[in-house]
């Protein structure tokens, strides 16, 4: 496992190959940024939006957080991480598509679903459970049809995208851009067990994304 002192040794690395390489990428990128794509992913160190989807700088305008989730539009004075880089990359940047990514063996979303967390003070769990319980009302449905077994926790994985996209959309700028065309949102999920994404339909089920590129008559 990585410690500083290896993160530094990839820098080196970086500088001396990657950077190198896309010297010219680097260059357009000096003074301005115009990613095409916000991805909201999860903090899990296994789950790299960059990685699974073979992006290059400048291409993904990326927040991450536990659970991957987006909370509901709200305007109650506190600070808003998410919320703030949703405006930016939607009002500012422009994006043409929001991607929510979930993946498998996800800790927060366990911990939604056993409240392994709940009385625990902030430093022992507190600031988790409060931002885990945006799956509040989800985890209810998906216990009603799933138990708590392994079962229940895909399937809370699964409707914690939904139930994101769903908050995506209690944004006005977010609706707005949705209604005039301007926006896209998408649902995805990676199964870190077999490397397979799963892309998110209108109706809301999941099913494997191609793994190669269409052939000319396919």
């Amino acid at each position: 496992m990585a410690y500083f002192s290896d993160l530094v040794r990839g820098y080196q690395r970086f500088r001396t190959e990657n950077w190198a390489r896309e010297r010219a990428r680097w260059a357009d990128l000096r003074k301005s940024q115009a990613p095409r794509v916000m991805v909201i992913a999860c903090s899990d160190s296994r789950v790299d939006p960059t990685m699974v989807f073979d992006a290059s700088p400048g291409e993904m305008f990326v927040v991450r957080n536990v659970a991957n989730l987006v909370p509901p539009f709200e305007t109650d004075g506190s600070r808003h991480g998410v919320s703030a880089a949703l405006e930016f990359a939607v009002t500012q940047l422009k994006v043409a598509e929001v991607v929510v990514m979930g993946h498998g063996a996800c800790g927060g979303v366990k911990a939604a679903l056993t409240q392994g967390f709940e009385g625990k003070a902030p430093g022992e769990g507190g600031f988790v459970h409060h931002w885990i319980d945006v799956l509040n009302s989800a985890r209810e449905r998906v216990i009603e049809q799933h138990g708590t077994g392994d079962d229940a926790v895909r399937a809370l994985e699964l409707e914690g995208i939904r139930t994101s996209i769903a908050n995506l959309r209690t944004f006005p700028f977010v609706a707005a851009a949705e209604a005039a065309g301007e926006l896209t949102i998408h649902g995805a999920y990676f199964a870190i067990a077999d490397g397979v994404l799963h892309v998110m339909s209108d109706d809301g089920s999941f099913a494997p994304a191609p793994t190669a590129p269409a052939t000319a008559g396919n």
